[in-house]
């Protein structure tokens, strides 16, 4: 004969049993015995402990197995008084919680009811098991059927509705509170198995109560609230660690990661708000929509990346592209990515988006670039990202028609407007009133403006065609006299290549800077010994012209002249104090001979500039000026 046992721990009893299977038969009683299903039966830690790790026990004798069944099981346990064959033990107990755990997750939605599931099962394998569920605080919950038969191997899910405080709209406590219920359970051999219901006469309650049946009671079942509410609430604390707990625990379909909050507000929004990269990333590990926009009464919403771009959020920015944000406007945002972060200045942010493939030239609603918007909110620093990002500067916005340079030309910004002209905006370019950059600043009334944007150009061709009258007009009217085109030649640089000596004298007599330098270092007198015009050289030279002047590359103008074999501009520059001490000779093409007083009075043929490109130079007509990135 063998008598086998297991010790069965159970968290949800708090208590450890010992469980048997056994089959037993009459005396009288053919070969072929009845089975009997497992009994579950409590013991004391000692009993407990004197059979650890599977004690295996043999007898013969049916008294000496009798007496040990008693001393270890409990008394209430109804043994049959005819022999007893214990064969087998397995490792059984009445009820089991179908769910992962004994936390009944009870979900909370606005204007939902708030309810959660739980599922018994019965583990037994012929007898049915009856159960009762109460919760301890009864006005707080309904449970759905409270009592039932549930018949072997069978389950049974029950419904435990929560009733939210008066004129609240979260529970009492939150994600978990210490809210408990009761779960009895005992083996009813023989019962009939009736439709569960809530009514406690479906189980007489003496089942559960009368001493000669086994009665198990649990009181582990634990409950936790989750759902768009709780979430919403638990991400505005910051809660890390129940956030997760709380998205575990939510069931896949309800799309736990995508809830919003009352505002409208998803739980990436809430944490972009809260300028929390650690949120955002537990949250990206549960894979919501990061394209859900936000929403709004107005209809109008951005996205996560939208929200971060325009809070400057580089690190949580990062983490969007990572999981493959889009950098394009959303449907039901006015603004973009791009444009949320120049508007607000954020150039880590912008060096994010372009390195991930935003689209420079993307429009917003209105039809504006960033371009457009680093000029209205006065942003250099991010209009030049953008122009060295290939930003075009003849894009027109939708309401006005508008290029960036009419905005900045309206603002009077005379730094951005001298910005886009040197990366090739073209000043002649109409709106949609027909109106150029020039016009919008008159309207405005931003004089300093006008040389920039259309009298500069004026003063140059004058110079160049030696119109003194035109020149004192255009000075008279606001011309800059000092100022310079995209190459930094002045109008003085002009006259002095073309050899026009009045207009030289002019601009002198108006207080012109005769040492002006072009961005190749170059001064009028340069310009003047190149082109051969030794009249103009004359009078730059008398006028104080520094005859010592160099290039950038260390050039001076008595050189020039020298490597060119003027040598009657030579003298005059010797003459004015040039020194010969530098050393060396200039080895440089012949130049273009403008002029009509040249080395020696007469008329040269046209010859090739030197080795710097001057072709530009000759030609100020040129609009609009080129660009240089």
């Amino acid at each position: 004969m063998l008598l086998f046992w297991e010790i069965v721990g159970n968290e949800e009893w708090n208590s450890e049993a010992l469980i048997a299977s056994y089959k037993y038969s009459s005396p009288n009683a053919s070969s072929s015995s009845t089975s009997t299903p497992a009994i579950a039966i409590a013991a004391s830690p000692a009993s407990i402990q004197s059979f650890k790790n599977h004690t295996t026990c043999e007898s013969d004798d049916y008294n000496s197995q009798l007496s040990l069944m008693q001393n270890l099981l409990d008394s209430r346990c109804q043994l049959p008084t005819a022999k007893c064959n214990f064969e087998m033990v397995t490792t059984y107990k009445r009820l089991d919680f179908e769910n992962p755990s004994n936390i009944v997750a009870i979900r909370v939605e606005a204007g939902q009811k708030c309810v959660g599931h739980i599922t018994l099962r019965n583990v037994m394998y012929t007898m049915p098991v009856a159960y009762r569920l109460q919760p301890m605080i009864k006005t707080r919950y309904t449970v759905k059927p409270q009592s039932g038969i549930i018949s072997p191997l069978a389950t049974l899910t029950i419904e435990i509705v929560y009733h939210l405080p008066p004129a609240a709209n979260l529970p009492h406590s939150f994600p978990h509170c210490d809210d408990s219920f009761l779960l009895h359970s005992v083996v009813v051999p023989g019962a009939a198995i009736k439709e569960p219901s809530s009514m406690f006469d479906v189980v007489p309650i003496d089942w559960f109560t009368t001493k000669k049946k086994q009665v198990f009671i649990d009181s582990g079942i634990k409950i936790m609230f989750v759902g768009s509410s709780i979430l919403a609430q638990l991400v505005a604390h910051g809660s890390m660690d129940e956030i997760r707990e709380v998205l575990e625990r939510s069931d896949p379909s309800w799309k736990a990661p995508d809830s919003m909050d009352s505002q409208g507000q998803t739980l990436l929004h809430l944490a972009i708000s809260q300028s929390r990269p650690d949120l955002v990333q537990l949250l990206l590990e549960f894979e919501p929509d990061i394209e859900t926009p936000s929403r709004s009464r107005s209809g109008s919403g951005s996205t996560p990346l939208e929200d971060a771009c325009a809070s400057g959020e580089a690190l949580i920015v990062e983490l969007l592209l990572a999981h493959k944000a889009t950098t394009e406007r959303s449907e039901s945002s006015f603004l973009g990515p791009i444009h949320l972060a120049t508007k607000e200045g954020h150039m880590d942010v912008m060096r994010l988006l372009l390195l991930k493939g935003a689209k420079v030239d993307s429009q917003t609603k209105d039809g504006n670039t960033a371009l457009h918007i680093a000029v209205q909110e006065r942003r250099r620093d991010c209009a030049r990202l953008l122009l060295a990002n290939g930003a075009r500067t003849d894009l027109r916005n939708a309401r006005d028609g508008d290029t960036p340079l009419h905005i900045a030309a309206a603002m009077g910004d005379e730094n951005m407007v001298k910005l886009l002209l040197q990366k090739g905006s073209n000043k002649d370019v109409r709106n949609g009133l027909g109106k150029t950059a020039y016009d919008v600043a008159a309207e405005n009334g931003h004089t300093r403006l006008f040389d920039a944007l259309k009298l500069g150009d004026s003063l140059c061709v004058a110079a160049r065609k030696g119109e003194v009258r035109t020149i004192q007009k255009l000075l008279e009217a606001g011309a800059a006299i000092n100022g310079k085109d995209q190459h930094g030649w002045t109008a003085l640089h002009r006259a002095a290549f073309k050899g026009r000596i009045d207009v030289v004298r002019a601009l002198v007599e108006k207080g012109v800077d005769v040492d002006a330098k072009d961005e190749d270092g170059y001064t009028a007198l340069h310009c003047a010994a190149e082109s051969g015009h030794a009249d103009v050289t004359e009078m730059l030279v008398k006028k104080g012209g520094d005859v010592e002047a160099r290039t950038n590359k260390g050039v001076t103008a008595l050189q020039i002249a020298e490597s060119l074999h003027y040598v009657g501009i030579t003298r005059i520059l010797v003459n004015g104090g040039a020194s010969r001490e530098s050393g060396g000779q200039i080895i440089a093409p012949p130049v273009i001979p403008f002029g009509n007083k040249m080395e020696g009075g007469e008329k040269k043929k046209k010859k090739t500039m030197m080795a710097r490109n001057r072709g530009l130079r000759g030609s100020f007509d040129r609009s609009p000026a080129l660009a240089v990135v």
